[in-house]
């Protein structure tokens, strides 16, 4: 039986957590003994990890937590308040050296200088939410496997990290994953990696299990007799709930019979709540919070659309897609490996006048809904095995 750890950063409601649940459902527990290590033990997804799977959490994160949160001052500061003096010299030089250098690896390693090993041996060792840096070092510096593995679920060429780091950590793994062709793509240009290593590895979705609990019973505005659309994802500029309420905004004067449904949390829920009021769309740009099963509300909608900015691979795309759903999707990296543009969805610029033009197009035009969920179905064996609603 092999063994194998997955580390992340908790089990929070999000795309790359539900991932790890898919592919947790796809693993034989007679052949994996499977332990997930976690920053800390949380989330909504907590609960529904396989009963078979070890569930751990480290002991040493909330050690440096202040230190990754807090400007460097501060943590000068609190040495020498407890008078550890040696401490706040190693943390001075790593920090000035690093900032010297460039190199971030010289103040992870001193982060975790005085972290103890993991006390168990694995086959292999997953830093699964990648790119981490925290996760990706103490995996390669504190635990003992013969395979390491990086597993990239963003685009690189957005969220920009430390380029010296991550070449540095891509030498030393023996393995990086990439949820799509397009995301590995620029990978390969924008860093210097052993094309060799670098794999694609789609994020699995079952449909079945989307199926199964898209039938719980929910009410979503059962009263309300207009177009309902769903967009699923956090409260962030990256996943682009703005250009949606900008876009309602704009169909609501026009007389449109809409209404925009929203599932999700994050640090830009104030902010969008405060335009949603100075708009008045209280009453049809509606945030429902997080869901663990958001699939009963993206049953019931009449269309969903993915607003996002960039993707590494979107789940909640392909969810959309084993569900038949009319889809609308910004053009983020690997929407052309899901939706063929005009057959089983629409494509679109990420700005708010494509998407209100898009929405306006499908709402004066239900055939179109009609016959976009219709080439879904047909469509369904298209996709790559590893990523198709099967």
């Amino acid at each position: 039986m092999k063994k194998v750890l997955f580390m992340v950063s908790s089990m929070n409601i999000g795309g790359v957590e539900k991932s790890l649940l898919s592919l947790l459902d796809t693993i034989s527990p007679t052949e994996y003994d499977v332990t997930v290590l976690m920053l800390e033990k949380k989330g909504g997804f907590l609960d529904l990890m396989p009963k078979w799977v070890k569930v751990e959490e480290v002991q040493w994160f909330s050690q440096v937590k202040s230190i990754l949160m807090e400007a460097p001052n501060k943590t000068v500061k609190k040495y020498l308040e407890k008078k550890e003096i040696i401490p706040c010299v190693e943390f001075i030089w790593s920090y000035y050296k690093t900032k010297l250098s460039n190199n971030r690896m010289i103040f992870h390693k001193q982060l975790l200088k005085s972290i103890p090993h993991y006390p168990q041996a694995f086959d292999i060792a997953i830093a699964y939410p990648g790119p981490t840096e925290l996760i990706d070092c103490y995996i390669l510096n504190k635990v003992e496997a013969p395979i390491k593995v990086q597993w990239i679920h963003f685009d690189l060429g957005q969220v920009s990290p430390n380029q010296k780091l991550y070449e540095q950590l891509f030498k030393e793994f023996n393995k990086v994953f990439v949820v799509s062709n397009e995301a590995k793509d620029k990978l390969l240009n924008l860093y210097r990696i052993d094309e060799k290593k670098v794999e694609t590895f789609p994020n699995i979705v079952s449909d079945k299990l989307v199926h199964k609990l898209a039938s719980e019973e929910i009410q979503l505005d059962p009263t309300y007799k207009g177009i309902k659309l769903l967009t699923v994802g956090r409260l962030a500029k990256e996943k682009g709930q703005d250009l949606a309420i900008n876009a309602l905004k704009r169909l609501k004067e026009e007389g449109y019979s809409v209404r925009w449904y929203c599932i999700g949390d994050g640090n830009a829920k104030a902010e969008y709540e405060q335009i949603i009021k100075a708009y008045h769309l209280e009453e049809d740009f509606l945030l429902l919070g997080s869901k663990t099963n958001p699939y009963p509300y993206m049953n019931q909608a009449d269309i969903y659309v993915q607003t996002s900015r960039h993707e590494g691979y979107c789940l909640t795309l392909a969810e959309a897609r084993c569900l038949n759903k009319p889809i609308i999707t910004t053009n983020f990296t690997g929407a052309k490996e899901q939706i063929k543009n005009g057959q089983t969805g629409m494509i679109i610029k990420g700005t708010e006048e494509a998407l209100y033009e898009a929405v306006r197009y499908v709402i004066e035009h239900p055939e179109e809904r009609i016959r976009l969920s219709d080439n879904l179905r047909r469509d369904a064996g298209r996709m790559n095995e590893n990523t198709k609603c099967s």
